[in-house]
């Protein structure tokens, strides 16, 4: 497969968000397409109207990147849009091999980061791919994500633990755990479709894609308006089942190391009910494991709900 349908659907969405007057351009008064023309876009990027149209079909192979930047700038993306412009102009110039080899690379986390992990003890902290799977967390990042952790839907036998089936099909569990779901939902799908830019060629995520697609609506509605949004900062809203609302920034980066495989660390402003709440859930989970018990964790999520179950009685003493 190709990216082509991946690229003509995010510019065809892009050009029908920009208004005439937004680009200081006469609007006229019979138009019959939403936003630009393709004829006004090449305008404004300086190409010839054969050339955007053949752009827009989905051929971006070989556009250079100051052409990307002049789409760019015609058709008003913001940062996380031009990156991903850039991204499946990047895609439609790979090999599939290459392609397969970066996304083998994103399923596993070397044993010694886990140590990295377990050294966080102020903050949640945990490893995911782009395809949104869980793959190494601490163990304040098991107790924060509880939910999650006990979550049929979100833990399938012989898959990682994936936030995107968590939020889209285990509906009741979500929906407590996110204040605002249709925010979760939102930059769910939208770092979904950032990675799909990245790499067309993840069957794992294609596969994703598909089951979400067939089982969800809202999913189905929102992977069609091809919003993409990067991961690196920011703050999250959780409910959680035993401590309540909590309220987190954070922080994430893409490991060197480990292209494909992202690291985000989330703390508590001092002094606050959340961080009064996350120091609730770090003494309950401040035992260390063992080796073997840590392994197992690992291997078996379905530990770390009985743990929560453990916490929860404990809180109830």
């Amino acid at each position: 497969m190709d990216n082509s349908d991946e690229v003509r659907e995010f510019l065809t969405t892009r050009r029908a968000r920009v208004s005439p007057e937004q680009v200081e351009l006469p609007s006229g008064p019979n138009r019959r397409v939403p936003g630009l023309r393709r004829t006004e876009v090449a305008l404004l990027a300086g190409v010839s109207v054969e050339y955007y149209s053949r752009l827009e079909r989905g051929s971006l192979a070989g556009a250079s990147d100051g052409v990307l930047h002049a789409i760019a700038q015609a058709l008003l993306l913001d940062d996380d849009e031009r990156e991903h412009l850039f991204d499946l102009a990047r895609a439609a110039n790979a090999s599939p091999i290459s392609s397969k080899r970066r996304a083998s690379a994103a399923r596993n986390v070397r044993p010694n980061f886990q140590f990295v992990l377990d050294a966080i003890t102020g903050g949640p902290a945990f490893v995911r791919n782009g395809r949104l799977d869980i793959l190494a967390s601490n163990a304040l990042g098991k107790a924060v994500y509880s939910d999650l952790y006990e979550s049929p839907e979100a833990t399938l036998p012989g898959k990682p633990m994936n936030l995107a089936r968590f939020c889209f099909l285990d509906r009741e569990r979500a929906d407590r755990f996110y204040p605002d779901w249709g925010v979760a939902a939102d930059q769910t799908v939208a770092i979904l479709r950032t990675e799909a830019g990245r790499d067309p060629f993840d069957k794992d995520l294609q596969d994703l894609v598909g089951e979400l697609s067939t089982r969800s609506d809202e999913f189905r509605t929102r992977w069609g308006a091809h919003d993409v949004r990067r991961h690196a900062t920011g703050t999250k809203h959780f409910v959680h089942s035993l401590v309540g609302p909590l309220d987190l920034v954070f922080e994430g980066t893409e490991l060197v190391a480990d292209p494909g495989l992202h690291l985000l660390v989330y703390a508590a402003e001092p002094g606050t009910p959340t961080a009064e709440a996350l120091s609730l859930l770090a003494s309950w989970t401040a035992a260390p494991p063992t080796s073997a018990a840590h392994s197992t964790s690992a291997a078996h999520p379905t530990s770390a709900a009985h743990s929560t179950s453990d916490l929860t009685k404990e809180n109830d003493s």
